[in-house]
């Protein structure tokens, strides 16, 4: 994808992070670089941090300590603000007399929306606005079916597309960062500040105990430990998916080197990613209606089922056991995610939007795409060709747990 850009001349370029918190294959950042003096940015938006889980926000702000820590490594600083995120962007392009205001595409509704209205804030200054890929692997938009009809619907028609375009190269990490003289860097608060802040109730959702740690470093170890090592298990993974989530690891550096490595398996994993992306770009929707409305189904309302499965009080020893540990870990594998959803939504016929929320209020990787994507995948309203398709806990257990280890470890 070329980016998308209206460009004015001379200045400083304003970097505004979103969701790709690290330095290595940072298209929008290396533009910056070679173009001149730069002022990294991050806004914690009240917008975004309020309604996002406590486990998310922890690693958020690990992962901004990390981001900065590279940055000073480099010569240059992360400058921090709070607030409206195109208010305090535009306010810090003016104070520096900017040229422009860069950053890398992303594809929720709040994204698309905070991109156009970054763009026309920076049209109506005078600046220059340009947005990079960088979220996925092949950006959304660059692949269309051949009917029309503006996304791939079904994976495997994506996979194969995906599969045979050529991915941009990954760009190297800039060796100097060259910050304007007088930008104030401002502080990142502390979890317990932000939560103090915006009235949250930590003892009604806490940060799980064993959530991994944020930051590019710890990303990029994880990383190359995968790859030294490869999948132990269905259900010890990668256990990248935070860090791809929050962009400390670039999907394309990770497919690449996965590729090269023969694990087919992890980079068809990340063509998902990239499908579910595609697909939010063109149905933001996707998060709150069916995608299939044809498939609507009517759905069950029993509170006590719910709280059951989310406690893990089913006594379904697999759905049990991955709910367990999403609590402890703000996390859990793709397979126990995928029988718990499917014992939610055709087991207890309740609606997909209520596991979807509890998953967005836990994960340390909840993503709009992925999670409501696959979400709508298993319940039978989203891209499933198979909109019936269940998965029998008890089958799956015996098929991929058969001496028990894995719900061993959560009961």
């Amino acid at each position: 994808m070329t980016s998308r850009s209206s460009r004015a001349t001379g200045g400083a370029t304003v970097v505004l992070f979103t969701r790709d918190l690290r330095l290595a294959d940072h298209p929008a950042l290396a533009a910056a670089c070679r173009s001149g003096p730069v002022v990294p940015l991050f806004v914690l938006d009240p917008a975004i941090v309020r309604r996002a889980a406590p486990n998310r926000t922890r690693f958020l702000l690990e992962s901004l300590a990390d981001l900065r820590d590279g940055l000073r490594r480099r010569g240059g600083e992360l400058v921090v603000r709070r607030g409206a995120t195109v208010a305090e962007a535009m306010a810090v392009a003016r104070a520096v007399g900017a040229a422009e205001v860069v950053v890398s595409a992303d594809v929720s509704a709040f994204a698309q929306r905070r991109e156009a209205d970054l763009a026309a804030a920076c049209a109506a200054a005078g600046m220059g606005f340009r947005a990079f890929p960088g979220v996925t692997v092949v950006p959304p938009g660059d692949l269309l079916p051949t009917g029309g009809g503006g996304h791939f619907r079904v994976f495997t028609p994506y996979w194969r597309r995906w599969s045979a375009a050529p991915w941009r190269p990954p760009c190297a990490a800039p060796r100097r960062v060259v910050v304007p003289d007088g930008v104030d860097a401002g502080r990142i608060p502390t979890l317990r500040e932000l939560v103090r802040e915006l009235e949250r109730e930590l003892v009604r959702r806490p940060v799980s105990p064993d959530v991994v740690p944020g930051g590019e470093r710890a990303g990029r170890d994880r990383l190359n430990a995968y790859l030294r090592e490869g999948p132990q298990s269905v259900w010890e993974t990668s256990r990248l998916s935070a860090y791809l989530r929050f962009g400390c690891v670039s999907p394309l550096e990770a497919a690449v080197r996965a590729g090269d490595r023969g694990h087919d398996e992890f980079v068809r994993q990340l063509c998902w990613r990239d499908f579910f992306h595609q697909v939010t770009a063109d149905v933001p929707s996707v998060r709150t209606a069916d995608y299939r409305p044809q498939r609507a189904r009517a759905w069950r309302t029993d509170p006590g089922a719910l709280q059951a499965w989310a406690e893990g009080r089913t006594g379904v020893p697999l759905v049990d056991a991955g709910m367990r540990q999403l609590r402890h870990e703000g996390w859990m594998p793709g397979r126990a995610r995928m029988v718990a959803a499917s014992y939610l939504t055709k087991a207890l016929g309740i609606d997909w939007r209520a596991g979807a929320a509890h998953f967005d209020a836990w994960l340390v990787d909840g993503d709009v795409a992925c999670n409501y994507g696959n979400w709508q995948w298993v319940a039978g309203t989203g891209n499933d060709t198979r909109p019936n398709r269940v998965l029998n806990p008890v089958v799956q257990a015996r098929r991929f747990d058969p001496g028990g280890r894995y719900v061993a470890a959560w009961t």
